[in-house]
C-alpha cells in the first residue's frame, strides 16, 4: 500500500510541472511571432522549402484571387486544400499586429496539438511495455515504478526542441503535416481504423513521402502497441489431455491471444479510400478551372519526384543534381527514390513487434534522402525516438550526436552567409553542413536500431533464464 501511495504521489507532482513547462512553451512561441523580421526565419533553407513556404501559399492564393492557377509561375507546390484553409489567413490583418499573426497561431495551435497526441500515444506505449513485462514475469526485475514516464519527456522534446520553435515561427507549413502524421500514428496506436485512416490521407496529400507509414500504421492496428517480442509470448500450456493452446499466454491467470487481427485492417483501407476520394473530389472542385487532377499532380508530386528546384536546402540532393550530368539525371533520379524503398520492407521485417519505433526510423530516412527537407522534419523523429527512452537508455554515441546536432545547427547559418551575402566562401563551405547533417542522421538510426535490438536480447536471456 505505501509503494503504491507514492507511486501516485510521484504521478500527481509530475504533471503540474509538466502543463507548467507546455504553456511556457506556448508563450515562447507568441513572443516571438512578434520579432519574425529580427530573426528573419522565414527566408532560411534549413527552416523554409519550395514545398512548405508559406510565402510561396500566399503567391498563390494572390494567383487564384487574380483568376490565375496557383501554380503558374512554378512559386506555390502544395496542396490546393491548404492553399484554400490557409490562404485567406495570409491575406487577412489584425489592426495593429504583424500580418502574418493568423498563420503562426496555427503553426502554434498545431504544435501543442501534436504535443499532445505524442503525448497520449507514448502513454499506451508505456502501458503496453508495463503489460508485458508483468505477463513474461519480469515485473520484478524490471521496477515498474521506476520505468521513466517517457511520454512527458517526448512532448517536452518537442515543443523545446529549438528546431520545433523556429519551424513554428518561420512561416511555413511543416507544422500541420507533422499533425496529420501523429495523428495517424495515434489513431492506429488506440486503434481507431478512421482516425488513422484520415491522418495518414492528408499526410501523405501534403507530403508524399508519409505515404510509406501506412505499413508501421497497418501493424500498429493488426498487433497494437510496441512491446517485446511477440515470439517469447509463444508459450504452451498443455491441458489435462496433453493438448496445447498454441498463440494464447497465460500467466498469473492473465490470457492473451497473440493472433494478429485483420479486422480494423480492413476497416483501415476502407477509410483509405473514402478519404482519398473526398480527398480528390475537393482538389478536382478547386482545379476544374486550372488544368484538373493531373495539374496538380504534376505540380506537386511531380515537383517532388522531379527536384526540379535546386535551391540550396540542409538535404544533400539539391548540390548533387546541380553538377550530376543531365544525360545521367533520370537514372540518379530513381536511384534516390528507390533507395527508400529498399529500405522498407528489410526494417518492416525485423522490426514488426515494434510499430512506432518503425515509424521513427521510417522518418529519418525520409528526412536523409529527401530533396527539399527541414529541420521541422528532425523535430518530429526526435520526439517519436524520445518515447523510447527506456529502451534507448543504453544508447550510445548519444553525446556525440548531440553535439553534432548543435555543431550543424550553429555552422548552417554560417557557412550560407559567408557563400551568399559576404562571397568568401563557395557552395562546398554549405554543402559540407549537409553532408555533416546526413552523416549524423545516419549514425543517429543505426545505434537507436542497435540499442533496440540489444534491449530485446536483454529481455530474451531474461526469459530464458526464469
Amino acid at each position: 500500500m505505501k509503494k503504491d501511495e507514492k507511486k501516485n504521489n510521484n504521478n500527481t507532482t509530475t504533471k503540474p510541472h509538466f502543463w507548467k513547462w507546455a504553456i511556457a512553451s506556448v508563450i515562447f512561441r507568441l513572443i516571438l511571432i512578434y520579432f519574425p523580421k529580427n530573426l528573419n526565419l522565414a527566408t532560411r533553407p534549413e527552416v523554409s522549402t519550395p514545398v512548405t513556404s508559406l510565402r510561396r501559399l500566399a503567391e498563390g492564393y494572390w494567383l487564384t484571387q487574380s483568376s490565375m492557377s496557383p501554380y503558374a509561375g512554378s512559386m506555390y507546390h502544395g496542396s490546393p486544400l491548404l492553399l484554400s484553409i490557409l490562404g485567406p489567413l495570409t491575406m487577412k490583418k489584425i489592426e495593429g499586429q504583424p500580418y502574418h499573426l493568423l498563420c503562426s497561431l496555427v503553426s502554434v495551435i498545431a504544435d501543442f496539438i501534436s504535443a499532445m497526441l505524442i503525448r497520449a500515444t507514448g502513454l499506451n506505449l508505456r502501458m503496453a511495455y508495463c503489460e508485458r513485462l508483468k505477463l513474461l514475469g519480469l515485473g520484478k526485475l524490471f521496477e515498474i515504478s521506476e520505468i521513466v514516464p517517457s511520454e512527458d519527456y517526448a512532448a517536452l522534446v518537442y515543443l523545446w526542441n529549438p528546431f520545433t520553435i523556429v519551424t513554428c515561427v518561420g512561416f511555413n507549413t511543416t507544422p500541420v503535416e507533422n499533425l496529420f502524421i501523429i495523428l495517424s500514428l495515434y489513431g492506429a496506436c488506440i486503434r481507431v481504423a478512421p482516425l488513422a485512416a484520415f491522418g495518414w490521407v492528408v499526410a501523405s496529400h501534403l507530403s508524399l513521402y508519409p505515404t510509406i507509414l501506412i505499413i508501421p500504421v497497418i501493424l500498429l492496428l493488426g498487433n497494437g502497441p510496441d512491446a517485446i517480442p511477440r515470439k517469447l509470448f509463444l508459450m504452451y500450456k498443455k491441458d489435462e489431455n496433453g493438448s496445447s493452446n498454441k498463440g494464447r499466454v497465460e500467466h498469473n491467470g492473465l490470457t492473451e491471444q497473440k493472433s494478429f487481427s485483420w479486422k480494423p485492417v480492413g476497416l483501415f483501407f476502407v477509410w483509405v479510400s473514402i478519404w482519398t476520394l473526398y480527398t480528390l473530389v475537393l482538389c478536382g472542385i478547386f482545379m476544374s478551372n486550372y488544368g484538373g487532377l493531373s495539374e496538380m499532380f504534376s505540380r506537386t508530386y511531380g515537383f517532388i519526384l522531379t527536384v526540379k528546384d535546386l535551391s540550396p536546402n540542409i538535404g544533400v540532393l539539391w548540390y548533387f543534381f546541380a553538377e550530376v550530368f543531365e544525360f545521367f539525371r533520370d537514372f540518379f533520379l530513381i536511384v534516390f527514390h528507390v533507395n527508400i524503398l529498399f529500405m522498407i520492407l528489410p526494417l518492416a521485417i525485423r522490426l514488426k513487434h515494434r510499430p512506432c519505433f518503425l515509424a521513427f526510423v521510417y522518418m529519418t530516412i525520409c528526412s536523409m534522402l529527401k530533396p527539399y527537407p527541414s529541420v521541422g522534419d528532425s523535430a518530429l523523429y526526435l520526439a517519436l525516438l524520445a518515447l523510447f527512452f527506456n529502451e534507448l537508455a543504453e544508447m550510445q554515441f548519444s553525446f556525440f550526436l548531440f553535439c553534432g546536432y548543435v555543431g550543424v545547427s550553429l555552422l548552417s547559418p554560417v557557412m550560407h552567409n559567408l557563400w551568399i551575402w559576404r562571397g568568401t566562401g563557395n557552395a562546398n563551405f554549405y554543402f559540407a553542413t549537409g553532408m555533416a547533417y546526413a552523416c549524423f542522421q545516419i549514425v543517429l538510426v543505426v545505434e537507436s536500431v542497435s540499442a533496440m535490438l540489444n534491449h530485446d536480447r536483454k529481455i530474451r536471456k531474461l526469459v530464458a533464464a526464469t
